[in-house]
């Protein structure tokens, strides 16, 4: 296969600039090796605005007094957390979607730069006048620390079955802040 632009990568850097050569009427291949929308739609800034928005009903529930009503609620955390997979679920889709109306070929796998420039991916060579490479961010952990029950990084934090009683977070990033 042979493309204007190989773009490594379908997080917020990688898409739009995939649908970007597009929309100039290059011939674009994305290449992901997971989910499209990268940390911030997956397991970043999304899921935590979902989650803040959850936390913040839950305090207008808990301070309905304050404004002369009775009311009450518990935090049901199964339903929180589909009504955070809804929404990631759904901007997912949008991205799916740009990219597939401006024909951009999205190409699942693990990629490496090969000469010529060319990407290899998964054993596929893909010729192309251009890389961008998006590849995006991973949590890192402090020396000596392995995630484990008690230690988890933001990832995991999205996913724990329940909700804690307690946490320290260690990192004052957008992700780590939200």
């Amino acid at each position: 296969m042979d493309v204007d632009v190989a773009v490594l990568g379908g997080g917020p850097g990688g898409y739009p600039a995939a649908i970007r050569a597009a929309q100039l009427g290059l011939s674009v291949a994305l290449i992901e090796q997971g989910n499209l929308g990268g940390t911030c739609l997956n397991v970043g800034c999304i899921p935590t605005k979902a989650l803040l928005q959850s936390a913040a009903v839950m305090d207008s529930v808990s301070r309905t007094d304050e404004f002369g009503i009775s009311a009450k609620g518990e935090p049901d955390w199964p339903a929180v957390r589909a009504f955070e997979d809804r929404i990631v679920d759904k901007l997912v889709s949008g991205v799916t979607g740009l990219l597939k109306a401006r024909k951009v070929d999205v190409i699942r796998g693990t990629a490496a730069i090969g000469p010529g420039p060319s990407v290899v991916v998964d054993g596929r060579t893909i010729a192309a006048t251009d890389v961008v490479i998006a590849t995006g961010s991973r949590p890192k952990l402090l020396p000596g620390v392995e995630v484990s029950e008690h230690v988890v990084t933001s990832d995991q934090a999205l996913w724990y079955p329940s909700i804690p009683a307690s946490a320290i977070v260690i990192g004052a990033g957008a992700v780590g802040l939200e």
